[in-house]
């Protein structure tokens, strides 16, 4: 896979919207075929425990739907959430932010991975959060303090390298705490979604 260009923040508007271009186009194969072999968006929208269709519904997860997260977004999630064993992971915490590098073993899902770290970073540099219903509380500073997180991404044989620092104490502990999120989730897929959701609720 060869190397792309950082790319930092201060190239928000332009790189979001390669960023959510790409976003539509890779989900096309892998994640749309998984989606239309459990019913489709509909039928996801309908087998949710609860009346927000937040249900832990290991098949059609209804909760990686958003109030403003597009059926593509939600389907990528799906993805990465079914084939979570085929990733491996290296968080480094930096003094000022983290360093990461992500890599799936199955060629379509870290197509999917891509193009989900590009376009959820696109969204965070425009400050717009799709709220996602299983999305964790700790990605609340990202979206209202955008500008306090100067981003690189680089993509090689290695995996996708995603560096990001801030001068904001606050910003740096919330980076990495949802980098350790991220890689409990790539270790035990929605099962560490469901124990974070329930230790958040007090249950």
């Amino acid at each position: 896979m060869p190397p792309v260009p950082s790319r930092r923040r201060a190239a928000g508007p332009v790189f979001r919207g390669l960023a959510l271009g790409a976003l539509t186009l890779a989900v096309g194969g892998t994640a749309a075929a998984q989606m239309q072999g459990h019913g489709g968006a509909q039928g996801m929208m309908m087998h949710g425990h609860g009346a927000d269709g937040t249900g832990h519904d290991e098949v059609t997860m209804p909760g990686l739907r958003g109030l403003d997260a597009t059926p593509e977004e939600s389907a990528e999630l799906a993805v990465m959430f079914r084939n979570f064993r085929s990733f491996s992971r290296e968080v480094t915490n930096l003094p000022a932010g983290i360093r990461t590098v992500t890599r799936s073993s199955d060629p379509e899902v870290m197509d999917v991975l891509i193009s989900h770290v590009t376009g959820m970073i696109g969204r965070v540099e425009a400050g717009d959060d799709p709220q996602v219903f299983i999305q964790s509380p700790t990605l609340d500073i990202f979206f209202a303090r955008p500008e306090a997180i100067d981003t690189q991404i680089e993509v090689t044989d290695a995996g996708i390298t995603v560096t990001q620092t801030s001068d904001d104490p606050e910003m740096v502990e919330a980076l990495h705490l949802h980098a350790a999120e991220v890689s409990d989730m790539a270790a035990r897929g929605m099962q560490a979604v469901h124990e974070m959701m329930m230790r958040r609720a007090g249950n």
